[in-house]
């Protein structure tokens, strides 16, 4: 848990594959209407709060560079002060990427569906030769380590490389007594809040996040800047499989 500053979470704004039901992953959509509008009012929780952070790190996947950049405009930042970091990516649902999340339940059935989507250690499938192949050639991974791309992730894997980006960019603002707000979601979000928290496997399994919430984490503890509505939308998440 931070120790100085303040350490502000925020899931991106709804994709259009968020409303469309795909796992979504490591595919590349933009904001939805709705997401943009999220993306702002979560804008406007930040100033209401005092929370105009010093520096923004995010996720390159356009769904969180968009709602970064909403953000950023609406609270004046400059632009210096925004930084992107791959190992904020979503994980990598492997060969799920893409598919519909109900037809994957359908097929699977609810155990292994839960398992793939919501389990710790459990990856998904492995991505094909074809499909790993068509990712590499985008302009996205062309431009990052190797290591950005694999075949499928666990959320343990997940928490390996925002553990790094904490110890390596954020705690050294912390310290410095900053504000630092972080973009990126739901999955990369629920593997950095399992490792702040030290949750275990169960904590991890019940956590859900929702889109365009900030969720402010300081020396006591961690709390929504909208508690009811983020509580209730994570409620929605729930009963929908979760994040």
């Amino acid at each position: 848990m931070p120790s100085g500053g303040s350490l502000v979470l925020l899931r991106h704004g709804q994709s259009t594959a968020n409303a469309a039901g795909l796992f979504t992953g490591i595919l590349d959509p933009g904001l939805s209407a709705s997401g943009a509008d999220e993306a702002l009012a979560a804008a406007g929780l930040l100033k209401a709060n005092d929370l105009v952070p010093d520096a923004v790190l995010v996720s390159p996947l356009q769904r969180a560079v968009q709602t970064a950049a909403v953000v950023a405009a609406a609270l004046d930042l400059p632009a210096h002060e925004v930084g992107t970091d791959w190992r904020l990516n979503e994980r990598n649902y492997g060969a799920l990427t893409g598919r519909h999340k109900d037809d994957v339940r359908t097929e699977a059935g609810e155990a292994q569906f839960l398992a793939w989507r919501r389990s710790v250690d459990t990856a998904p499938p492995a991505m094909s030769d074809e499909q790993l192949a068509v990712f590499a050639a985008t302009a996205l991974f062309r431009g990052l380590p190797r290591r950005a791309l694999t075949r499928t992730e666990s959320l343990r894997d997940v928490m390996g490389r925002v553990a790094e980006i904490h110890t390596e960019r954020v705690l050294p603002l912390l310290a410095d007594d900053r504000t630092v707000l972080v973009v990126a979601h739901g999955n990369s979000l629920r593997a950095y809040c399992a490792v702040l928290e030290a949750l275990d496997k169960s904590a991890i399994h019940r956590l859900n996040l929702p889109t365009g919430h900030p969720l402010v984490y300081q020396a006591g503890g961690r709390r929504y800047l909208d508690a009811p509505r983020a509580e209730a939308a994570a409620l929605a998440l729930a009963l929908d499989g979760g994040t």
